[in-house]
Parts: structure tokens; sequence; C-alpha cells
């Protein structure tokens, strides 16, 4: 879908700006960085049991970016069943994109309430409370999560992300690594760890990375030697 790609585009763009990573980013793209399968196939994954017509009109509504729409339809049908976490999730996603960002924290939270084993309601809602700059509810949303997930790369990406956003370096280095442990192609997860090796003063381990990374992806490379050169001019 076209506008999957720009978003998609527009984050990796975002990613290789190492420190501006958190002010351009917009909530469509921390959506995306944490479902990188794709928003669409993350919402009709949860929709297993949903007659055929109701996952058409998701598809319709998201492929044209009807977010008004898409967040009456999942209201509706909330109204005939609130025990659904796919709905809420729907619901979340399109108030997210209208911005109105408590909207869908609370539609998050219900999901993740409804569902705690799932992993993007836990990931969702994080990302939202650092979408509304709460990166300490956000950490404390990703630390419960990972007292019933495992194995969940994202959750500890965003844990890192978190940390970053609170100038918590070490703490993100230890989230990154841990999130890279489990994926070693989470390309978010190593310009995390670059950034912030670079903030602590650690350019070595950076270059470490830019080496690393070098072959199967060399702007982020470029990208995080840029960086090590702008952190050490006078």
């Amino acid at each position: 879908m076209t506008h999957h790609r720009g978003q998609r585009r527009a984050l990796l763009a975002c990613l290789l700006g190492l420190p501006a990573l958190s002010s351009c980013t917009t909530p469509a793209q921390l959506l995306l960085a944490v479902i990188p399968d794709g928003t669409l196939a993350t919402l009709l994954g949860h929709f297993e049991k949903e007659p055929s017509a109701n996952r058409q009109r998701v598809a319709e509504l998201e492929h044209k970016g009807e977010w008004v729409e898409l967040a009456k339809f999942a209201e509706a049908n909330l109204e005939k069943d609130r025990s659904s976490a796919a709905w809420w999730m729907v619901a979340g996603y399109a108030y997210t994109q209208q911005k109105q960002h408590a909207r869908a924290i609370q539609c998050f939270r219900e999901m993740v309430r409804l569902e705690p084993d799932m992993a993007d309601g836990w990931n969702l809602l994080a990302q939202a409370y650092r979408t509304v700059g709460d990166p300490q509810r956000a950490i404390a949303t990703v630390n419960n999560a990972l007292l019933v997930l495992r194995d969940s790369p994202a959750t500890l990406l965003i844990l890192g992300d978190a940390n970053s956003d609170l100038q918590r370096y070490e703490p993100a280095v230890r989230a990154y690594r841990q999130a890279l442990d489990m994926d070693a192609g989470l390309t978010p997860a190593w310009a995390g760890l670059a950034r912030s090796y670079i903030k602590l003063g650690r350019a070595p381990e950076a270059e470490s990375i830019a080496r690393a990374v070098e072959k199967s992806n060399p702007p982020l490379a470029a990208a995080i030697r840029q960086e090590i050169a702008n952190a050490v001019k006078p």
C-alpha cells in the first residue's frame, strides 16, 4: 500500500538521523516500529473469528486513511461486544491516527486488560505513552509486559527507547542489547544502541556497530559514523 510505504520511508529517514529520532517520529510511525509486519496485517491478524465483511471493511477504511470512519466502525462493534480486544485495538489505532491520544490510551489499556498475554497490546500502549511525552509510564508498562511476555524484542526495543527519552543511556544499552540478542535484524535497536553509545561517549563501540551493519545497511553505518564525527567536534 502506497501510504504504508511512505510511512516506512519516513520512519527509516528518522531512524538514520539518530539524534532526531524522537523529534521526527510521528505517532503512526511509532506504531509501525512496534508492528513491523504492517499495521493492517497486524490488525486483521486479531480478527480470525470476525465475519469476512468486517475484515474487509477494516481493510478498506485503513487503506483509504478514513480514521474517523474506522473509529466509528470499531466503536459500533464494541457496542455489541465490549470484550473484543481486537476492536479495542482498531479503535486505538484509529484514534492515534487522529491524534486523540488520550482515547487511544484508554483503548489500548482495555486491550491489555482483556488479553494480558498479547504483546501487541502492551507495545501499543507503551508507545502511546511515549507519544504523549510520558516515558516513565511507558517504562512501567513495558516492565509489566515483561512479567508475562517472553521473546518479545519489540517490547525491549520500546524499553530502550523510553529510557533514551529520559537520557538514561546505560539502561537503554541493556534493553537494546537484549532485543538484539533475540532479533539481530532489528534495525531500530541497532540505531538506538549506537545512539546510546555516542551519548555515553563510547565512540569505539558505536563504530563497532557501524562496521557490523556496513554490508547489510550502508546508510545506517554512514549515519552512525556521521553522528560519531558530530559528537567529537570541538
